[in-house]
């Protein structure tokens, strides 16, 4: 019992340690990405991006010597259309014409998104505290948005908001596919950006975009976007999710935004606006909330 213990324990600190990690990498990585669009046009960046991060993820599986076949393939189809091309494409035209903090917010509100699309599609209904979590959530969004101010950028945070549906969206099918297929987590990303991406590539053909500015620092973030926020990222949030509750795990989506909020405005110099602020606050309260809600559940599931 006692080495049981122990190595729940260790189980434990490593993942906190590894949501530490991936709330710095992933937060950064906002910033990076809208330093990416100085050289690339959108659409071309977001197929470099999903492209990139399959090879990058077959590359993984290949050297953690896991399985490299896709499984249910009319499901990944329908999750890689969401959770890759529709997600990657307007969370990429979201940087590009707004704020990256901004923008980070607004995608990380995919776990209400989540919440409302589960109730009709897999039948899980939204109780108690969640329904106060969602009031709040959109509450924020509506502050952020300030529908009463022409001049507040509707456009990307639009954008922003339909990533973060695209993401719940994959989200859910992914939770459905799960239910009775046993699936790798690393395996499917890899199939979906490799899936994803060739929708992506062909709006990019036809797009008539600029060329890419092809310099020594495009090249690094590229690496950094493919190597670091996809593979090692993708890999460790895997990791993170075999060895401690979903509930926990979900605390990155608390870290991630107040980072890309910190690295904004630290290097970007981006500034929001005091119903910007107070949105942000109403969001992030909602998102804790909601996994204050969830690890209730599993103590009382627990207790049961």
């Amino acid at each position: 019992m006692r080495a049981l213990s122990d190595a729940s324990s260790k189980a434990r600190l490593w993942a906190a340690l590894g949501i530490v990690v991936l709330s710095l990498l992933w937060g950064y990585t906002w910033v990076v990405a809208k330093q990416a669009l100085d050289y690339a046009p959108p659409f071309t960046l977001t197929f470099m991006r999903v492209f990139g991060g399959a090879l990058a993820l077959f590359l993984a599986l290949k050297l953690l010597r896991q399985p490299l076949r896709l499984q249910a393939p009319r499901a990944v189809l329908l999750i890689s259309l969401c959770q890759v091309s529709g997600f990657m494409l307007l969370q990429t035209l979201s940087l590009k014409f707004g704020a990256a903090g901004k923008t980070a917010v607004l995608v990380y509100t995919m776990p209400i998104w989540t919440l409302l699309l589960a109730w009709p599609v897999l039948g899980e209904r939204v109780r108690g505290g969640q329904w106060l979590a969602v009031v709040g959530i959109l509450t924020g969004l509506l502050l952020i948005i300030e529908p009463w101010n022409l001049q507040a950028g509707w456009l990307s945070n639009s954008l922003g908001i339909g990533a973060a549906i695209c993401w719940a969206m994959g989200t859910v099918l992914v939770k459905k596919l799960r239910r009775h297929t046993r699936v790798s987590l690393l395996s499917l990303t890899a199939w979906s950006n490799l899936i994803g991406s060739l929708p992506v590539a062909l709006i990019a053909s036809i797009a008539n975009e600029p060329p890419v500015l092809w310099t020594t620092e495009f090249v690094g973030i590229m690496l950094v976007l493919t190597l670091i926020s996809t593979a090692f990222c993708w890999w460790l949030w895997t990791s993170i999710l075999d060895r401690v509750p979903a509930w926990e795990a979900s605390l990155l989506v608390l870290g991630t935004p107040v980072i890309a909020i910190v690295c904004s405005r630290a290097i970007l110099h981006e500034a929001f606006s005091r119903y910007e602020i107070a949105g942000i606050l109403l969001i992030g309260s909602g998102l804790l909330l909601l996994s204050f809600v969830s690890w209730l559940r599993e103590q009382r599931a627990t207790a049961t």
